[in-house]
């Protein structure tokens, strides 16, 4: 059996559609976020600074499943967010893309934060302001130019890390076939059920697309 065929017998489209559209929505999420939170993170101190940098960067230190269950009972339908809406979020596609959002977060902010602490950075900053310009044109004339590399390269990194998220999304997604599985978890589902052909295929598309996202990481990092 050739490749071809094994990916055509293999690879449901299901999970990769909604893995799809999870990490686009993610993605577009934690740049809206990671971009302005980078850089107050980069320029404010004070307890409310390490408070919320903590936060930030604890996904990337604290176990997913652990995170997930803490999650679940926030959101969930006894929890204080849950009781808000009034029904629950959890086991639905806006859970899936919390969870993408919160782990993939903190590889969007740190290099965009540590950019914006340089001191190439600070220089600019300076004499953009010695200069008279406002805060708002030294964000989007000054710091935004600076960064792009790392904004972009952040980014990648936040949705190669949706796409493998495993923990948080199996304890918010609940991995209900046909609605909440992404293709992470289709490869588990896999395993366990002993279809390693299809976890097998599975695993060969993701690892091509994480390569490709590592290559375009490394022309970035190159220029």
């Amino acid at each position: 059996m050739n490749l071809a065929t094994l990916l055509a017998n293999n690879v449901p489209m299901q999970p990769l559609i909604l893995s799809g559209q999870v990490v686009l929505t993610s993605t577009l999420i934690q740049l809206l976020l990671s971009v302005p939170l980078a850089c107050w993170l980069a320029r404010s101190q004070g307890p409310m600074n390490a408070i919320i940098d903590t936060a930030v960067t604890l996904p990337l230190v604290f176990p997913p499943v652990a995170l997930g269950f803490a999650l679940l009972m926030l959101l969930g339908r006894n929890g204080p967010v849950g009781k808000l809406f009034g029904e629950s979020i959890i086991f639905s596609f806006p859970a899936l893309v919390i969870a993408a959002v919160i782990a993939g977060l903190p590889l969007a902010v740190k290099p965009i934060q540590a950019a914006l602490r340089s001191p190439e950075a600070t220089k600019l900053t300076e004499v953009a302001a010695i200069l008279g310009k406002s805060r708002t044109t030294i964000f989007l004339r000054v710091l935004l130019p600076y960064a792009k590399r790392s904004i972009v390269a952040g980014v990648l990194l936040a949705a190669g890390r949706s796409l493998g998220e495993v923990g948080m999304t199996l304890m918010l997604g609940g991995n209900v076939i046909g609605r909440t599985n992404t293709v992470s978890l289709e490869i588990y589902n896999a395993v366990f059920n002993g279809e390693l052909e299809k976890a097998g295929a599975l695993t060969f598309l993701v690892g091509c697309i994480s390569i490709s996202m590592f290559i375009v990481l490394k022309k970035i990092s190159d220029t």
